[in-house]
C-alpha cells in the first residue's frame, strides 16, 4: 500500500478552444508559450507536471505570479479539468469520479484556504466555521460543537457570535482555517492564505499553521509565491516557471543544490545556516585526514541532523574538529572549520 495521498502524472491544462491541437503541436514540434499563443491562441497554465505528495507532508508549490501555481492546485480537486494527464487522491482517479462522488470528495476530504476567505458576511464566526457540515446535513448541535472545537484550535474562543466585519485580517484568515479543519479532511489545500498579512501576524499563522498539522496529521499542498515561507513550513517545495516544474526537493536541496539559474536566482538571498546540516558538509569518517595537532578523543560529537548555525556555536569550543553520529550514535564523520566555512558559503564541502 502506497503511502502517496496525492499523484499528479504528467498534467496538462491548455485554456483556449484549440488545447487539443495546441498539446499535439507541443508534443511533436516542440513549440513554446509564446507560439503556442501565437499559432492557436492558447495559454499554456501547466505543461507536464509530475508530482506525489506523502501522508502527513506539507509539500510547498511556489513561482512567481502567472507560473502556474494556483491553476495546479485547483487540478487537485478538479475545479479545473486538466487537458491531459492522470490525478490520484486517497488511491482513487480524480478524474475518473462522477458528479456526485466529486462532491463526496470536496465535502469530506479536502479543505481549501484561500488568500481571500470569501466569509459569509451575514454569518456568525461559528455558523462560517460549521458551514462545510451543514452542507453535508449535520444536525445544528453537531455544527455547534464541532465549531467550538476548531475555534479552539485556531486561538478564537469568545469571538463565536461576532461577525467577519468585526475581526481582523489575521482572525479571519484563522476562521478561514477553522473552516477547512471543521469537516476533518484528509487533505488540505492552501492557496497563499497568508500572502496579504502584516509580517508579524503572518508568521504567527504560520506557527500555527505547522503545529495544527504535526497535531493533526494533514496531509497540505500549499501554494505561495514567497521562498521564506516555503522553505520555513515545506517539508519539500517544488518550483514552477512557465507553468513547468522545474525542481523539486527539500529545502535544503533547493539551496545548495539549485537545478539551474532560474532556482540559483531564487535562492540567492536565503540565509544557508538553518537549512543545511551536519550531514551534507561532513567529510566521511574514514576519509578524514586528520592534521598533526587534531585529537580526536578531544573533539565534541554532535548528530548529523545539526545545522550550520548549531555547528558554528560548537566550533567556538574547541580548537578540534566536531565529529558527526548518526541515529545509532555510531560516528560517521568529520567536520573541519575548513569544511564549516566551505559549507556557509556554498552549503557543502
Amino acid at each position: 500500500m502506497t503511502d502517496n495521498v496525492i499523484v499528479l502524472e504528467n498534467v496538462w491544462k491548455i485554456f483556449g478552444e484549440r488545447a487539443d491541437e495546441a498539446l499535439q503541436a507541443i508534443k511533436t514540434r516542440g513549440l513554446g508559450k509564446p507560439e503556442v499563443l501565437e499559432e492557436f491562441e492558447c495559454v499554456v497554465g501547466i505543461a507536464d507536471c509530475s508530482f506525489e505528495v506523502k501522508r502527513g507532508e506539507i509539500f510547498c508549490v511556489m513561482g512567481l505570479s502567472g507560473s502556474g501555481k494556483s491553476t495546479m492546485v485547483r487540478h487537485l480537486n478538479r475545479l479545473i479539468e486538466p487537458t491531459a494527464g492522470s490525478i490520484h487522491m486517497l488511491g482513487k482517479d480524480v478524474l475518473a469520479m462522477g458528479a456526485k462522488e466529486l462532491r463526496e470528495l470536496r465535502a469530506r476530504h479536502i479543505g481549501m484556504v484561500f488568500q481571500h476567505m470569501a466569509l459569509l458576511p451575514h454569518r456568525t464566526v461559528r455558523d462560517n466555521v460549521g458551514f462545510p457540515l451543514q452542507i453535508r446535513g449535520e444536525p445544528k448541535s453537531r455544527r455547534w460543537e464541532v465549531s467550538q472545537r476548531c475555534l479552539t484550535r485556531v486561538n478564537l474562543d469568545g469571538y463565536e457570535d461576532r461577525f467577519p466585519s468585526e475581526l481582523s485580517g489575521g482572525m479571519q484568515q484563522r476562521v478561514g482555517l477553522a473552516r477547512a479543519l471543521a469537516s476533518d479532511p484528509e487533505v488540505l489545500l492552501m492557496d497563499e492564505p497568508f500572502s496579504a498579512l502584516d509580517p508579524l501576524i503572518r508568521r504567527q499563522l504560520q506557527d500555527q499553521f505547522m503545529a495544527l498539522s504535526a497535531e493533526m496529521n494533514k496531509t497540505t499542498v500549499f501554494i505561495t509565491h514567497d521562498l521564506d515561507e516555503a522553505i520555513r513550513i515545506g517539508d519539500r517545495i517544488a518550483i514552477m516557471k512557465d507553468g513547468r516544474i522545474v525542481q523539486i526537493g527539500t529545502p535544503e536541496q533547493i539551496v545548495t543544490q539549485p537545478a539551474d539559474q532560474y532556482v540559483s536566482d531564487f535562492v540567492e538571498g536565503i540565509s544557508k545556516l538553518k537549512l543545511v546540516f551536519a550531514r551534507s558538509i561532513m567529510v566521511p569518517i574514514d576519509e578524514f585526514v586528520p592534521r598533526s595537532t587534531d585529537d580526536l578523543t578531544q573533539s565534541p560529537r554532535v548528530p548529523h541532523g545539526t545545522d550550520l548555525d548549531t555547528l558554528i556555536d560548537v566550533s567556538t569550543t574547541t580548537e578540534h574538529p566536531i565529529i558527526i553520529t548518526d541515529d545509532d550514535n555510531k560516528d560517521v564523520g568529520v567536520v573541519t572549520r575548513a569544511t564549516l566555512l566551505k559549507g556557509i558559503k556554498g552549503g557543502k564541502a
